[in-house]
């Protein structure tokens, strides 16, 4: 019987994870690695549900199990990501210094300022991606680089003790392709 995820996802994607599981499968910890090849090679570096389904059918793990993971762990993402990835911390020394308002400005200057940000509270929650898919804003708890406080990521780079001027160059930077 054919799983309703083999109907949905095409024979590139199925290969695709069929080699992780190849790669990782009978390891400890081979599900967290399926699961980050399986998104590293997704063009918007996300975890499709029918992915998801397929990685359970074919390694007999729970579907509870695997969307558990893939839920726990900040790491895995269940939604399309934008082309750039700009992760404000939220943890205490950075909110402190103002990593508050460079989330706000950020978010303002690409557009995301009329979404709803939540509550700021619940900060390591926040994710928003600009209609064009070129911009993911995420907020994260603690990067754990607090003597440089605020730090922002910037497409996997930590830039550290950030400014407003700072962050704007950066996001002037990928706008323009210049990065």
């Amino acid at each position: 019987m054919q799983s309703v995820a083999n109907g949905v996802l095409n024979a590139n994607e199925r290969l695709l994870i069929d080699q992780a599981i190849a790669e990782h499968g009978g390891r400890p910890g081979a599900l967290l690695g399926i699961l980050e090849a399986v998104q590293s090679a997704n063009a918007h570096k996300f975890l499709s549900m029918e992915s998801l389904r397929y990685i359970a059918d074919e390694t007999g793990v729970p579907p509870a199990r695997i969307y558990s993971a893939a839920t726990f762990y900040a790491l895995f993402n269940l939604d399309p990501q934008g082309d750039n990835v700009i992760c404000v911390c939220r943890g205490t020394a950075c909110h402190t210094r103002g990593s508050r308002d460079l989330l706000e400005k950020v978010c303002l200057d690409l557009g995301l300022s009329g979404h709803d940000q939540g509550d700021t509270n619940d900060a390591d929650k926040l994710v928003l991606t600009t209609p064009d898919q070129r911009f993911t804003i995420r907020t994260v708890a603690c990067f754990g680089q607090c003597a440089l406080a605020p730090v922002v990521e910037v497409n996997h780079h930590i830039l550290s003790r950030v400014n407003e001027r700072t962050l704007q160059r950066e996001v002037k930077a990928l706008t323009q392709g210049r990065k």
